[in-house]
């Protein structure tokens, strides 16, 4: 075989390859697009990442999960879709490659990975049913359609009439419907304008106008959808707009003076509403209509059950407290703690409607099952609801109705437990039940089903591998036993004695508590370790433990460095 043969053989084969794989990215772009599009007629949440996103939430690990909590924060959501896509795009470039050898075959793998994304968005505990598959197969479809077309463009059919093997004419079988020249096949005799057939031989023209065509409308057809999806959200942001929360029957009290330290690099009193830690599943922020929302509630020992309005929750006697939410994936001196002024209607007035006992007095149910518009279930003890304490339904949040991200319209809160058995956003059920009866999503994944909030306490400055200068450093932070209230916070020094904090005014038992300690500092690396004791008497333990099955505890240090 003579090096031009070769030369342009292999020249051949690369072309198709890299064409091939253009024409998968293409084939996965216009696929997304019209999914994206498609699902603006059902629902944003039957999108094909973000349903296949969902369903990768749901099989992840719990430790895996807490990893990327740890090392992304409030971004791990988008850090997996946007690691979806890139494995989408990695396989559309393989299937790319595949079809322009075998346009069957490739086109196929696009429709097998449309059945993948019907199936997580069938297979979701929000699933509205068939509907949801929708997006996946008609995006599929689009996408294998175009991948068949531009592979067929990418070599000619073999000549009907000559074997390329030795350049002499003879007869040859026609080419099945499948079928195109390899890269071997095609003759590479110099054309009188001295252009190899390899090179000349494919539809140039026609693979350009092709791709070129799809990929604008590709465009149009995924702007179009994210148009869709903006008009409905902004159709739930204009009715929350247009909320307005009646004053509550029970105002929460002043926050004492003294509450808030004044010491620079603490964590504020009052945590702001944008910068109140979100942890959750949902990959899209569900924005419900309020005109549309119901809370139903059922189950064991329910006499009555109710369906309730958003307008029913605001015509009731509303209340208003200061409650410190804390997420159990919360590790020592981690961020996911903060506190924030709620206002709601009283669980315990409503199930008290509901005829619901606790079962101390008789009651039939243990579990109260709260579940949100995304498909999330969570569990909580009906004896903490009924017990006294401000549990309640959510309506606002610090002077607002509840921002989109922490559950308007409606959530739950319930001062003393860890959020996943606690504080269901987006709520639209209730029911009674029992835990031998049921296991909610996190207790399935190995998570305990009753999680009191453990006491805990956190250095906020100086921050870790701080560099302070010599002399007079004010150490700071916040301490929590929610629903049990902060007796005492101590600091060590090295391997120094346990000194006393300083502790800010109390608001109630149930929000967080600032502390701060004076401390001389010397040249040198220093190790600062914090611990609280709450108002039973019982100091937080110095045993690390992780934060799976109920929990983090352990004592928070930071090292710090002076001069």
């Amino acid at each position: 075989m003579s090096d031009e043969l070769r030369t342009s053989r292999l020249r051949a084969v690369l072309r198709l390859g890299a064409l091939g794989a253009l024409s998968g990215l293409l084939a996965g772009y216009v696929a997304l697009a019209v999914a994206e599009l498609v699902s603006a007629g059902v629902r944003p949440e039957a999108g094909p990442v973000v349903a296949v996103g969902g369903a990768a939430v749901d099989r992840t690990p719990a430790s895996l999960k807490l990893w990327a909590i740890r090392t992304f924060g409030t971004h791990d959501k988008l850090v997996l879709q946007l690691g979806i896509l890139g494995v989408l795009g990695l396989f559309a470039l393989a299937l790319g490659v595949l079809a322009a050898r075998h346009r069957r075959v490739g086109s196929a793998g696009v429709l097998l990975f449309g059945a993948v994304g019907a199936l997580a968005a069938t297979g979701r505990p929000d699933s509205a049913g068939a509907a949801d598959a929708l997006p996946s197969v008609v995006g599929a479809a689009a996408g294998a359609a175009l991948l068949y077309g531009l592979a067929g463009r990418l070599r000619p059919a073999k000549p009907a009439g000559e074997c390329p093997a030795d350049g002499h004419a003879g007869p040859r079988a026609p080419l099945a419907a499948d079928e195109q020249a390899s890269p071997e096949d095609i003759d590479v005799r110099t054309d009188v304008q001295g252009k190899g057939v390899g090179d000349a031989g494919w539809d140039r023209r026609g693979f350009v106008i092709a791709a070129t065509a799809a990929a604008a409308a590709a465009t149009g057809a995924g702007l179009l959808g994210r148009a869709l999806h903006g008009a409905s959200g902004e159709r739930a942001a204009n009715a929350r707009d247009r909320v307005t929360l009646p004053p509550p029957s029970s105002p929460a009290a002043p926050v004492p003076r003294g509450a808030a330290l004044r010491v620079p690099g603490i964590s504020p009193f009052t945590t702001p509403n944008a910068d109140f830690y979100r942890v959750d599943t949902a990959l899209v922020v569900p924005k419900v209509v309020v005109s549309s929302w119901s809370l139903r509630i059922h189950g064991k020992g329910v006499t009555r059950e109710l369906r309730l309005s958003y307008d029913d929750l605001l015509r009731m006697p509303l209340v208003e407290r200061d409650i410190t939410l804390t997420c159990v994936s919360n590790e020592v001196g981690g961020p996911y703690a903060g506190n924030a002024r709620w206002i709601g209607v009283r669980l315990e007035g409503l199930l008290a409607r509901c005829g619901v006992e606790p079962p101390s007095r008789g009651g039939l149910a243990d579990q109260l099952v709260a579940r949100s518009v995304d498909g999330m279930t969570l569990g909580t003890p009906v004896e903490d609801v009924l017990d006294g304490r401000d549990a309640m339904l959510a309506l606002g949040m610090n002077g607002e109705p509840l921002p989109f991200a922490h559950g308007f319209p409606v959530r739950m809160v319930v001062p003393g437990l860890y959020g996943y058995v606690s504080a269901c956003k987006w709520i639209e059920d209730i029911e009674l039940t029992t835990f031998d009866a049921y296991d909610t999503y996190w207790v399935k994944r190995d998570w305990a089903r009753k999680a009191p909030v453990k006491t805990q306490s956190r250095i906020d400055t100086p921050r870790p591998f701080a560099r302070p200068e010599p002399g007079t450093v004010v150490i700071a932070g916040v301490a929590w036993a929610q629903h049990r209230g902060i007796d005492k916070v101590e600091v060590r020094v090295d391997d120094g004695p346990w000194r006393r904090a300083d502790l800010a005014a109390e608001d109630t038992r149930d929000t967080w508590r600032q502390w701060s300690l004076p401390w001389t500092a010397t040249p040198g690396s220093h190790t600062l370790t914090v611990r609280a004791t709450d108002r039973t008497g019982t100091t937080q333990t110095e045993e690390r433990t992780r934060t799976i099955p109920d929990g983090a505890s352990g004592w928070h240090s930071v090292l710090v460095t002076v001069g």
